[in-house]
């Protein structure tokens, strides 16, 4: 059999009881989507069930979905990239990531600089465009690197590619992995790199993402240690540290990634096949840009019909997210938010109402008893409930 699990990144639906504690209280990230630009257009997704699941202008509530549908609640503290894939993989944290909304110690940063033999400059919480533009001359005159974070627990390196080679900025990125242990754990160090001029700086398709190892063994790492392929799509190999994963396929955004999606499904050959798509936060969640959120979703449901229509008769397909990215609220940051739940597939008990699972890890927990392996050390599988 083959599994789809795909992952739209930052695409939330509804503030979790505890949002308030992370500033994200009242966000909902697919409802104010739909608002701001007046009505969503979701054929597929609104077959499957999404209108049943919550009501959003321009998608219908019909009344025989062809899907399963749910929506997951994160247990993990948290609600970056890192931690939203790995409980769908079976891990929930017990304590979130540290995060440095007032910058890096600056021992830290004299360390690191030590270690990649350049200077830093910002050391602050930051917009990724907004910083290269405030910075990138500074940077391209003085070849130091551009030190930011946000409120997730990221360390990025932003580099224009003609003053800092890929190359250097991705073992500048290593070196800073390295450095980043124990208390200073962050969950990811990003490579962001940037091209153009000042008042022209535009980021590259090129970013790199460096996580921790994950502490225990993940869906990933049973799948591939009973025999079965496990493809990743976009950065899930980067969030993994590229564990559990036989074959990485990275992409520049969402066309690629849904591209992909499209040659695999229609490709044979077993295993799970787990997709990032992460334009819907990269390029329009941080940006505060709802029409362009709201574009991509109505891309990405014109694609997700040539997915479904080659999946064969025991595959499923998993559509979720890994954390909410308000794109209407002032902050440019993730949301901590309830995510969709969506599955497909020739043998899936239509119109099943799976309500709110305790944990993203009852995704994993499906798929691992789908694939007979396991059960993983979370998550509950509702594969009883929604297979015929």
């Amino acid at each position: 059999m083959r599994a789809f699990l795909i992952v739209l990144d930052g695409v939330g639906m509804g503030a979790l009881p505890d949002a308030a504690s992370y500033g994200d209280e009242g966000s909902h990230t697919l409802l104010h989507v739909a608002e701001a630009v007046g009505r969503l257009r979701l054929p597929r997704l609104e077959r499957l069930g999404l209108g049943r699941l919550l009501g959003l202008p321009g998608v219908r509530a019909i009344a025989d979905p062809r899907g399963a549908r749910g929506r997951l609640a994160e247990r993990s503290p948290g609600k970056d990239s890192t931690t939203g894939h790995w409980e769908l993989a079976g891990i929930i944290l017990d304590r979130a990531f540290p995060t440095y909304p007032n910058g890096f110690p600056p021992g830290l940063l004299d360390a690191f600089s030590e270690r990649v033999g350049r200077g830093w400059i910002g050391n602050v919480a930051a917009s990724g465009t907004e910083i290269i533009e405030r910075l990138g001359a500074e940077h391209q005159r003085s070849g130091r690197l551009i030190v930011y974070t946000s409120a997730d627990s990221v360390f990025q390196i932003a580099a224009h590619e003609q003053t800092v080679p890929l190359n250097e900025l991705y073992a500048a990125c290593r070196s800073a992995r390295e450095l980043l242990s124990g208390e200073h754990a962050v969950g990811r160090v990003i490579a962001r790199p940037f091209v153009g001029g000042p008042g022209a700086y535009l980021r590259t398709p090129n970013r790199r993402d460096f996580s921790l190892q994950p502490p225990t063994r993940t869906l990933l790492d049973h799948l591939v240690e009973a025999g079965h392929p496990v493809t990743s799509v976009g950065k899930v190999d980067d969030l993994f540290a590229g564990r559990g994963i036989t074959e990485a396929l990275h992409t520049a955004g969402n066309a690629e990634g849904e591209e992909q999606l499209a040659l695999l499904a229609r490709k044979s050959g077993p295993g799970l096949v787990f997709a990032n798509l992460v334009d819907f936060d990269q390029q329009y969640g941080h940006r505060n840009d709802p029409a362009g959120f709201a574009h991509a979703l109505e891309q990405f449901d014109d694609r997700l019909e040539e997915i479904l229509a080659h999946l064969r008769s025991d595959d499923l397909c998993f559509l979720t997210a890994d954390h909410g990215n308000d794109p209407t609220t002032p902050s440019t940051d993730h949301s901590r938010e309830y995510t969709p739940l969506l599955v497909a597939g020739p043998h899936v008990r239509p119109g099943v109402d799976l309500g709110t699972r305790e944990t993203f890890a009852d995704v994993g927990a499906t798929i691992a008893q789908a694939f007979g392996i396991g059960p993983l050390p979370a998550g509950t599988s509702f594969l009883g409930e929604i297979r015929t």
